[in-house]
């Protein structure tokens, strides 16, 4: 029997896809509690050491909608294949390298994985029984998004027992062995949509999410109004309009222009970019807060390790949160599910900013952080691809992550600004910084909740198209509201 015409049990796939997507998701932040150990053992800079995390953060930025759109046209479980390939290429690179120069070129390797989310969503939908496509979506939302919680919590603990060469083997090994399974297990993608890349869009993707997140990672360093930091972002606003009028004129874009101005599509990234500036400032800034000596009038003095035991609770809740997530969507819809998710994250941040001098205020803040975000990821990812046709799953779920990866590198950058506006004569922010900065997340989770509320009820689409249908007949019929599907919205 060939090997496209026998699909292995969708529970053995699903094993798979759940490996892959957490070496992935590990990866993206296991080297965020030890970037001053890595810039001394390679004897670099600390401005030059921060690329380590920026230049996979751009990779990933770069190569997660373009690798879901080649596997929307070719096959997501070959871009599956491959994208697990260049991590574990880029983990091995990493583990080696010697230089700061190769551990950035290995950073961004690894980056080019950053399509195994999107695909591992596309991937469900099409080998899944529709009854379960929600809860194993959310089921491997849930897990990606708490490998950036539990990367931070693994990091100390792998640096103590070894050394900072194993946060890139161990993931080396996991993602190889993920490969193996999905070369032989995951079965070859049913569903395509033909056509090719369009380069040119492309180039000038890659063109303005460059310039957009290197001004914005340098923002705090260079100053907001330097001259480097206004020219790139003038570089990326027209290389952006560019995009979109290519994107809109062409034949076979990239990425549908009409697809994204879906409402149910816009409002949902619109979310997960307000989320991803809590997600991301709360895994970079949590650790620094509660690592800074007692002798501030702040802080804990905590470990590398002990500051990863204060997000256990975020991990642990989001995990288990975003396990429920799928279900309860089922019974009171997805969009319920995300506005419910919105509205408890803002608590945690108001607690952060206004009491944060107890080790168990800070375990509470995470825990209901963790419910909050478990909710709300999940049911995001689960609204996307309910809300598009199965051919551009793919690439409507990677300009997902992605927005919400651009969203994390802007808040994380803001976020630094504002804790650093005052420095006290020991050289450390002052606690102020700090109370602004949790206040302004707590402000955003709070718009991300407002935001929420304006995304409309989205049921799974089951209408297949015909060979007569154009290329955007299934939008068509999405934008009409004639679908018909599970959600009980």
């Amino acid at each position: 029997m060939a090997r496209n015409d026998r699909r292995a049990h969708y529970q053995v796939t699903f094993v798979v896809l759940l490996i892959g997507v957490a070496a992935y998701s590990l990866l993206q932040s296991l080297v965020l509690p030890v970037l001053p150990t890595i810039q001394h053992s390679l004897h670099t800079s600390q401005d030059t050491v921060t690329w380590v995390l920026t230049a996979y953060l751009l990779s990933a930025s770069v190569f997660t909608p373009i690798l879901g759109r080649i596997g929307d046209m070719v096959g997501k479980e070959r871009m599956f294949v491959v994208a697990l390939a260049a991590l574990a290429l880029g983990s091995f690179l990493a583990a080696i390298a010697t230089s700061i120069g190769v551990m950035i070129a290995a950073r961004v390797i690894q980056g080019v994985g950053g399509g195994v989310l999107p695909l591992a969503f596309g991937i469900i939908r099409d080998e899944f029984p529709g009854e379960k496509v929600g809860g194993a979506i959310g089921t491997t939302a849930a897990l990606a998004a708490v490998g950036g919680g539990a990367g931070i919590v693994l990091g100390g603990p792998i640096i103590d027992a070894l050394d900072y060469h194993w946060l890139f083997w161990i993931p080396m090994i996991m993602v190889i062995g993920a490969g193996v399974a999905a070369r032989f297990v995951i079965p070859e993608s049913p569903v395509r949509t033909p056509g090719r890349i369009n380069w040119t869009a492309a180039v000038l993707l890659s063109g303005w999410l460059v310039a957009l997140l290197v001004a914005v990672s340098e923002g705090p360093v260079w100053g907001w109004t330097s001259a480097r930091v206004l020219g790139l972002g003038a570089v990326a606003i027209v290389l952006g309009v560019l995009w979109v009028r290519v994107e809109l004129r062409s034949r076979q874009p990239l990425i549908d222009m009409r697809m994204m101005r879906l409402r149910a599509v816009w409002t949902t990234n619109l979310v997960a970019f307000l989320f991803g500036v809590g997600l991301y400032s709360a895994f970079v800034f949590l650790p620094e807060f509660v690592q800074t000596p007692t002798s501030a009038g702040y802080g804990f003095g905590a470990s590398i390790t002990e500051s990863g035991l204060f997000l256990l609770p975020l991990a642990a809740v989001m995990f288990v949160f975003g396990l429920a997530s799928g279900r309860l969507a089922s019974r009171i819809g997805s969009r319920a599910v995300l506005v419910i998710g919105s509205a408890i994250s803002v608590i945690p941040f108001v607690i952060l900013a206004a009491a944060h001098n107890q080790r168990w205020e800070i375990y509470l803040a995470m825990a209901l952080l963790g419910a909050g975000f478990g909710l709300a990821f999940s049911a995001m990812s689960i609204l996307i691809v309910n809300a598009v046709p199965a051919q551009q799953t793919g690439v409507a779920s990677g300009m997902n992550a992605n927005i919400r990866t651009i969203g994390g590198s802007i808040g994380a950058a803001i976020m630094a600004s504002v804790v650093t506006s005052s420095i006290a004569t020991n050289g450390l922010p002052k606690e102020a910084g700090y109370t602004h900065g949790f206040t302004m997340l707590a402000v955003t989770t709070g718009l991300a909740a407002g935001a929420a509320v304006l995304v409309p009820r989205v049921r799974r689409m089951t209408a297949s198209r015909t060979p007569g249908d154009g290329p955007h007949a299934e939008l068509a019929i999405l934008a009409a509201g004639t679908l018909t599907g599970s959600d009980p919205e």
